[in-house]
């Protein structure tokens, strides 16, 4: 139990340049009441004590505003960053050395019993406003970009942005820097780029054309 405790406290250390020592982590740091306050209402809710469980959970949401359901599975070293409005629901399954950042929802896509949240493997990043809504596996050292919505399988080691969220293959390549997560390939604006030079293109034609046709005139 100790060892998870520091771990949990070592990986803000470790992630966080803004992080000097273990005394302010354990102080100011969010993220890590969160957790911490889940450790035991996961404890509690795995021995049936329900009422209880999810009692704590909302205290920790009132706190901390990060609503994590008692059910979910969360691993070592899970560092929740700037962690404002982070919602995990109660079938995660999250691996451990996972980064999550503020605005991120783990959640559901209905009403559907059973494994309805997703499954986060190990060394994964989701970066800010991220939403991965489903049962779906999200592959060791993947990173899911900003802002996007993800509602599909993703292999490990791959890069997911845009809504809904696409997948740009690393081919076994990890991130250079797990937590440059504004720096990533955004096909709905290389889209944009492509359809703005095509228009100049054409542009370009219908001009030739009409200098062609008073010529002749």
């Amino acid at each position: 139990m100790f060892k998870t405790l520091r771990n949990d406290v070592d990986v803000v250390l470790d992630q966080d340049p803004a992080a000097r020592n273990r005394l302010e982590v354990i102080i100011n740091y969010s993220g890590v009441h969160a957790v911490w306050c889940h450790r035991l209402a996961h404890w509690l809710w795995n021995r049936k004590l329900y009422f209880i469980a999810r009692f704590l959970s909302q205290v920790s949401r009132f706190f901390t505003g990060i609503e994590i359901h008692p059910g979910a599975r969360i691993g070592q070293r899970l560092f929740i960053d700037h962690g404002m409005g982070v919602v995990i629901g109660e079938t995660c399954e999250i691996g451990n050395n996972v980064t999550i950042f503020q605005g991120v929802t783990l959640g559901g896509t209905g009403k559907e019993k059973g494994k309805r949240h997703p499954t986060l493997e190990d060394n994964v990043l989701v970066a800010t406003g991220a939403k991965v809504l489903g049962s779906m596996r999200i592959g060791k050292n993947s990173r899911i970009g900003a802002g996007s919505v993800v509602l599909k399988e993703v292999p490990p080691n791959s890069t997911v942005v845009g809504i809904p969220g696409r997948i740009v293959v690393q081919d076994g390549v990890k991130v250079q820097n797990d937590l440059d997560h504004i720096n990533l390939p955004d096909p709905v604006s290389d889209k944009f780029r492509a359809l703005e030079q095509e228009l100049l293109r054409v542009k370009k034609e219908i001009k030739e054309l009409k200098r062609e046709q008073s010529q002749r005139s």
